[in-house]
């Protein structure tokens, strides 16, 4: 099956990430672009919608360091003593998405910066006998 053969889904979405590529859609109408999917346009509201494969490249928009985390991030050992960073990125092509940061030193965020160029990596995790892949961003 095609890229533009597979259901404009979020699980659509996770299929193309667990096999490493950062897809989003694209209105044929006018343009506007979206990570991570969306079957309606909310610029124009067509439904002409298509798969994209984006760069992976963006900038930082926005971060925060956390240091009491979700239970799956406790579970993969972050907390307290070992924060992590989740960031915003505005890709390359335009559309804003979010993704933990990795690859930047967590403990001190004064050396992280807004507009600091990234790229997509693609983060997998063991969970319970299945490998689990996020979606994460690393400086260039």
């Amino acid at each position: 099956m095609s890229e533009n053969e597979k259901d404009l889904t979020i699980e659509s979405y996770l299929e193309f990430l667990r096999n490493k590529k950062l897809m989003g859609t694209k209105c044929k109408d006018c343009g506007a672009m979206y990570v991570p999917v969306r079957k309606l346009c909310i610029k124009c509201n067509s439904t002409n919608m298509e798969w994209i494969e984006m760069s992976g490249k963006g900038e930082i928009a926005a971060f925060t360091t956390i240091t009491v985390g979700t239970p799956f991030f406790v579970e993969k050992g972050y907390g307290r003593n070992k924060p992590y960073c989740f960031s915003v990125i505005t890709l390359q092509e335009g559309p804003m998405v979010s993704g933990q940061l990795v690859g930047v030193d967590e403990s001190k965020p004064d050396t992280i910066n807004v507009g600091m160029p990234v790229k997509a990596t693609f983060l997998e995790t063991e969970l319970k006998g299945e490998t689990r892949v996020d979606l994460g961003f690393e400086p260039i």
